[in-house]
């Protein structure tokens, strides 16, 4: 994933949920998906859609851990 890919999915995110914190970085050894953080806090990976050239595919995982209790 290159530099101008991970700043319009950057921009789309911060469009998308509506906040300026968002930052898309690259993964370490790694080149077809990249980490998305919102502040310091890792929130998920986005990955090159494998079927449709262009697009891309947004991963997160919402452990039990970090639900409020009912």
């Amino acid at each position: 994933m290159n530099t101008a890919d991970m700043k319009r999915i950057e921009t789309h995110l911060k469009r998308t949920f509506n906040t300026g914190g968002i930052v898309v970085k690259p993964r370490p050894k790694v080149t077809d998906s990249a980490e998305v953080y919102v502040g310091d806090e890792f929130i998920g990976v986005v990955f090159d859609d494998e079927d449709e050239d262009g697009s891309f595919m947004f991963e997160m995982a919402i452990l039990a851990e970090d639900l409020p209790a009912d």
